[in-house]
């Protein structure tokens, strides 16, 4: 015989922040196949309980004002498309003319490894590194690999930077800033070379470029 509970969940935890509430949560209905013995009802009195609980605890967005907003989800993996572009907080890493950075790639997942300095420093590290493998294609007909490469790898790092910086504490930020900026205008140098495609203009910028890298392989150890 099927029986059918309704989690209605009207009584909805709320969570305020300056005195809004969280929207409540859809009404579901379970429906089970159970006989008349009371352990089978029990069992499907059970699964629509944890029906309710799940929806109790569904992720919503997040109401503190410091953090940014969490893009739409279901719990599981993102609904909003196209893919949202990250925000930095940190405005002066940018190019000052230009507001941004011609380098950067939208479009690419970049994991949320959480706020910590030294998971983002070890990324950034790697990124570095990955860069430095780059020395062996230039002049060898591979301007396009070369530039995709720069543009993907670069971007994690403007990114990881920019986490690094609002994790570091107030005397390391001005270090950081400056190792940042000179860095990411000689990716910018690098990327205007490679799309002329002037072998000995992309192996000069390159050269200026892995001086950089290097000091940042260092500085992130």
């Amino acid at each position: 015989m099927a029986t059918t509970y309704l989690s209605s969940l009207q009584a909805a935890a709320t969570i305020t922040s300056g005195g809004g509430a969280a929207p409540r949560p859809r009404s579901r209905v379970v429906t089970c196949h159970a006989t008349e013995s009371s352990g089978r009802r029990s069992a499907c009195l059970g699964l629509g309980l944890a029906t309710a609980g799940m929806l109790r605890t569904a992720p919503g967005r997040a109401a503190d004002t410091d953090e940014d907003p969490e893009p739409a989800n279901n719990g599981w993996w993102l609904t909003e498309f196209p893919l949202p572009v990250p925000k930095i907080r940190n405005k002066e890493i940018n190019n000052g003319e230009t507001g941004t950075r011609s380098f950067i790639k939208n479009g690419i997942y970049i994991a949320d490894i959480g706020p910590s300095f030294a998971a983002h420093a070890y990324r950034l590290r790697s990124s570095a590194f990955d860069l430095l493998a780059l020395e062996d294609l230039l002049g060898k007909e591979a301007s396009n690999y070369v530039n995709k490469y720069l543009r993907l790898k670069a971007t994690f790092i403007y990114y990881d930077f920019d986490k690094l910086i609002t994790a570091a504490d107030a005397d390391a930020k001005p270090p950081l800033l400056d190792l940042a900026n000179r860095l990411f205008d000689s990716f910018e140098r690098l990327q205007a070379a490679v799309t002329t495609k002037d072998d000995a203009d992309i192996g000069s910028r390159y050269a200026d470029t892995k001086l950089i890298l290097q000091e940042v392989m260092t500085r992130m150890a």
